[in-house]
């Protein structure tokens, strides 16, 4: 009998459960569709490590589930917003995440949403699709130009960087907001947020969402950006999503593509009607080769842990 029981909660990436299966009991979800809390917190009990996606919301109510055996939980994900950090800390539960794995695929996407943003891509697909009428004219579907326009970025972490270096390759000039200046790397100007905001023709979202990112873009704050603007948002709960859509309605703003949604999986009902919302459903890290290399760096830590060595990836209450 295997000495350990690990409780998978979502299915994983083709092949990445197979290492797991081979050591230790393994209890999977398999389905793509997060599970109910009380079949949750049912399927934790007596587990020694717990697999979690963002969906599965691990709190004292989880922790008094699984009880004393648990050891560690693996969030699949760079974020850990769905876990109490302070509870789990209390309680010895080793928490970690999976950065650094999902940078690359998550900075080609936000590029994806804001070249599809810019040039009006999704309002000319939907166009042809419905099989309106159309042709060619100077004035038709124009959009804007990324050469030249400049690009704020807010969060300049790893994600960050890498846009800020893929906006490079487009002639773009790059500032960005943290809560303090990185060292000038990639040609990049730190801007006090309201600066940052006044100054960007074109802003991407990136920084992770706490306490004190939550609804940081609100109505008034949007109200900063140049009109005209276009906002890109790759993190969920940063910007007021029903300011965002009143700011468009009034033509204060180009354009928004968002990929994380506040209240996923529903979508803002007031940008659902919007022709210039690009709107995808959470895809930045949806490659094969990402997704299973954040299930293998999930599964190395619980594996490390429950060998009795130091995780990979540790998360701490701050």
């Amino acid at each position: 009998m295997m000495a350990h029981s690990v409780l998978v909660t979502r299915r994983l990436a083709p092949g990445v459960l197979d290492r797991l299966t081979s050591s230790c009991e393994v209890i999977a979800h398999d389905n793509d569709l997060p599970m109910p809390r009380g079949d949750l917190l049912a399927a934790a009990c007596g587990r020694t490590a717990v697999l979690t996606t963002l969906d599965d919301a691990v709190d004292a109510e989880f922790l008094d589930a699984a009880g004393p055996g648990l050891r560690i939980v693996a969030n699949h994900a760079v974020g850990a917003h769905n876990i109490n950090l302070t509870a789990c800390a209390a309680r010895d539960v080793i928490v970690t995440n999976t950065p650094g794995v999902l940078t690359s695929a998550t900075a080609d996407l936000t590029m994806a949403l804001l070249l599809a943003a810019a040039r009006r891509l999704g309002e000319g697909e939907r166009w042809l699709r419905s099989g309106r009428k159309w042709a060619w004219a100077p004035n038709f579907l124009l959009g804007v130009e990324l050469s030249g326009t400049p690009l704020g970025i807010l969060g300049m972490g790893r994600i960050g960087k890498a846009i800020a270096r893929r906006a490079r390759g487009f002639d773009m000039p790059v500032s960005y907001h943290n809560r303090r200046p990185i060292p000038d790397q990639l040609d990049a100007r730190w801007l006090p947020l309201d600066e940052l905001l006044s100054s960007a023709h074109i802003l991407v979202v990136s920084c992770p969402l706490t306490d004190q990112t939550r609804g940081l873009l609100d109505a008034s704050r949007l109200t900063l950006l140049p009109t005209g603007a276009i906002l890109v948002s790759i993190t969920a709960g940063v910007v007021d999503e029903v300011a965002l859509a009143e700011a468009l309605d009034r033509e204060a703003l180009f354009a928004a593509a968002i990929d994380n949604h506040t209240n996923e999986p529903e979508v803002a009902p007031g940008l659902l009607r919007q022709e210039r919302v690009v709107l995808s459903p959470h895809l930045g890290s949806a490659t094969v080769r990402t997704r299973q290399a954040m299930g293998n760096l999930a599964i190395d830590n619980i594996l490390a842990v429950l060998a009795g060595k130091d995780p990979l990836t540790e998360i701490k209450p701050k």
